[in-house]
């Protein structure tokens, strides 16, 4: 879920220490995009370890007078080999304010960068109670298993066989030591590559290919670009500083080996970082519900299932009269539940699936096809699909702007770890997200408009630019997107429908770029009127809100939808993906779609309070026109689905920073849609 890399030199190299530091700045400048919440570095030398990390980007800290300090004077004098080694963080475990949650991790003798989430650590702590737990971040506990097993006599290779035959999750780790003139690299999910100098006195590592192929064009003739290596997953790699030597094994070989390393004179460990600042005062009770409030919620809530409501329903499926477009023909039944009947296609079904991706499989272990991974419920399904039920080689992408929950990640992890794929991360500018949600939702309160709740959502659309990036950086033809679920798919219209947007007829419509020109321009209009009577829209967001119009609307979606082909069917989902992964759900809703997006629980409930349903009346009501769910059935799930979920938006409101009573406040005292 980071970034790491690394510039290795051995005893008789000539490059200089100028040259080093070009290499490691442009390796932190080319991994930023992994995680920009905090930074650090290792750099050994034959006399000594050094750490360096601060809460701040890796551009900020490679413009710091540490960053240049450390270089000039760690490399005085005989290296006997070197490592610099550096860390671009994605906060997942451990706020990253307090700096000793970030990384480079120091325990027990051993220092060590992470890429990924190990998702048992407390468990971990408690089976093993002899280890000292001293921070509040993940590799802990990996550093601290690592170094007790060698303590205990295993060799390097065989503790972090014992080690990652321990954790769950999803590790790919680079680890110094305070005794032997070594660097283990290993990875559970193939998310680290390396490459050896054309002279053979310099390796460079890299969560990404791509970060060493950009590397190239910035150090031309140093590396040759098709001599780049794989740290594959399931393996790990020891390299010797003295010359560099590697020594390849596996992490499931249940051999024995007695490799250890050349042991050598232990090394001072210093951590030169800045001391720790007392953290900012956060005034919490503006993220905790008062008991006042949420009995308001739960009462909304009540009586909108209750006789006293008038609110009325198609009499076939359960959409109600707020929902934008929809009318009742003279048995009530809706025009949704109509169009359905005319307009029902069949599945194009798995054996047209399994033809058309047969011409994008290779044949090079190289991946074939991207994916979108979220770690919500279709998608981690999805991912096990493609790789063991058509075999193919599948390459995953997360686009994190910060609304990405905490349990999606840790599902994340999850799968890729056990299925051993690599994902590749796009880390926004999470502070500024948050910043332009916190100012959007501060404009909406100021005139509530449900055709402008998506503009809260506007932020994570730059996923679909960076997923045709992503796709053409690594060569990859075949884009899978893992939904498509009509079901899904038709849910969300009402969203551009509040905005006058009448998606009309047909399948194409479903997908973003498939809407009309007329419609688009219909959107833009109202867009611009809204902006125009609630100039608050306006404030630095704008740019973004603007970009992700284009992401959604103006880039070519030539996505393979995977439930277009093959039957959606939740139960059995659900139960594959907790049976194998042990997939997380949330503990304050029955629901297991979309809680892996932060911003569900306070969008849902504008929509709700204001109108009456949510989209997961549209998606069960979908299920009814299929034969999936009774109408009883349908609306009991929904009952569930649609009560308050207080937790996630409490986490939402921490996470913006917002007033969360005020919020809910103003969104109760909003003139209702129906009575």
């Amino acid at each position: 879920m980071c970034g790491i890399f690394g510039v290795l030199t051995s005893e008789g190299s000539d490059i200089s220490s100028q040259s080093v530091e070009d290499l490691v700045t442009h390796l932190f400048q080319l991994s930023e995009s992994r995680g920009k919440e905090a930074s650090g570095l290792i750099l050994r030398t034959g006399s000594s370890i050094t750490v360096l990390k601060e809460p701040i980007p890796a551009s900020a800290l490679i413009r710091s007078k540490s960053f240049k300090s450390i270089f000039r004077s760690s490399f005085s004098g005989n290296r006997n080999g070197s490592a610099v080694m550096g860390h671009s963080r994605l906060v997942t475990n451990g706020r990253c304010e307090l700096n000793t949650n970030n990384q480079p991790v120091i325990k027990d003798g051993a220092v060590g960068i992470h890429n990924g989430i190990i998702v048992n650590d407390y468990l971990l702590w408690k089976a093993f109670p002899v280890l000292e737990k001293k921070f509040d971040v993940d590799t802990e506990v990996l550093l601290s298993l690592l170094q007790s097993f060698r303590t205990a006599g295993l060799s390097l290779t065989e503790a972090a066989k014992k080690t990652y035959g321990l954790i769950e999750g999803s590790a790919s780790i680079a680890v110094t030591f305070d005794d032997i003139n070594m660097v283990l690299l290993t990875s559970n999910t193939g998310s680290l590559y390396f490459c050896t100098s054309r002279k053979g006195d310099i390796i460079v590592f890299a969560s990404e290919k791509f970060i060493l192929k950009q590397l190239f064009k910035r150090h031309v003739g140093l590396f040759d670009p098709d001599t780049i290596e794989q740290i594959r997953p399931g393996t790990g790699c020891v390299i010797d500083l003295s010359d560099l030597k590697k020594t390849a094994f596996s992490l499931q070989d249940k051999g024995t080996d007695t490799f250890t390393g050349h042991r050598s004179p232990k090394l001072p460990i210093s951590d030169i970082s800045a001391e720790q600042g007392p953290l900012p005062d956060i005034d919490s009770n503006r993220f905790i519900l008062t008991g006042e409030v949420k009995d308001r919620m739960l009462k909304t809530w009540e009586y909108i299932y209750s006789d006293r409501s008038s609110l009325r329903r198609c009499t076939r499926c359960l959409l109600p009269e707020t929902m934008p477009f929809i009318h009742f023909d003279e048995e009530g039944v809706c025009n949704h539940c109509r169009q359905y009947e005319n307009e029902k296609k069949p599945l194009k079904g798995e054996a047209a699936l399994k033809e058309f991706v047969s011409q994008y499989r290779r044949s090079d272990g190289e991946p074939d096809v991207l994916i979108g991974f979220s770690g919500g419920r279709d998608s981690s399904y999805g991912l096990d699909y493609l790789k063991n039920k058509l075999n193919l080689n599948p390459l995953t992408f997360i686009y994190d702007w910060g609304m990405v929950t905490d349990l999606a990640r840790r599902n994340q992890a999850r799968v890729c770890g056990k299925l051993g794929i690599e994902q590749i991360l796009v880390s926004a500018d999470i502070r500024k997200k948050r910043e332009y949600i916190h100012k959007n939702l501060e404009a909406w309160l100021k005139k509530p408009d449900l055709g402008m709740v998506p503009i809260l959502m506007a932020g994570d659309k730059e996923f679909y630019y960076y997923f045709h990036k992503i796709r053409k950086e690594n060569n990859i033809r075949l884009f899978v997107f893992c939904g498509g679920y009509e079901g899904e798919e038709s849910s969300g219209l009402f969203k551009l429908g509040f905005c006058g947007v009448d998606r009309g007829k047909g399948s194409a419509e479903y997908r973003m770029t498939g809407i009309s020109f007329i419609n688009k321009l219909r959107l833009i209009t109202y867009y611009l009127k809204s902006y125009l009577t609630n100039p608050a829209y306006i404030n630095g967001s704008l740019f973004d809100t603007l970009f992700a119009f284009y992401s959604s609307y103006m880039l070519t979606d030539d996505y393979v939808y995977l439930y277009q082909y093959i039957p959606w069917d939740e139960k059995m989902i659900v139960s594959t993906i907790r049976e194998k992964f042990d997939w997380e759900i949330e503990t304050d809703t029955p629901a297991t779609w979309r809680t892996d997006d932060g911003t569900a629980a306070i969008y849902n409930y504008i929509y709700f309070a204001i109108a009456g349903f949510t989209e997961f009346d549209g998606i069960r009501s979908h299920q009814i026109r299929e034969g999936k769910l009774t109408r009883a059935e349908a609306m009991e799930i929904i009952k569930a689905e649609n009560k308050p979920r207080f937790k996630s938006l409490e986490w939402y409101a921490e996470t913006i920073e917002f007033d969360l009573n005020r919020a809910i406040d103003i969104i109760n005292r909003t003139p209702k849609l129906y009575q």
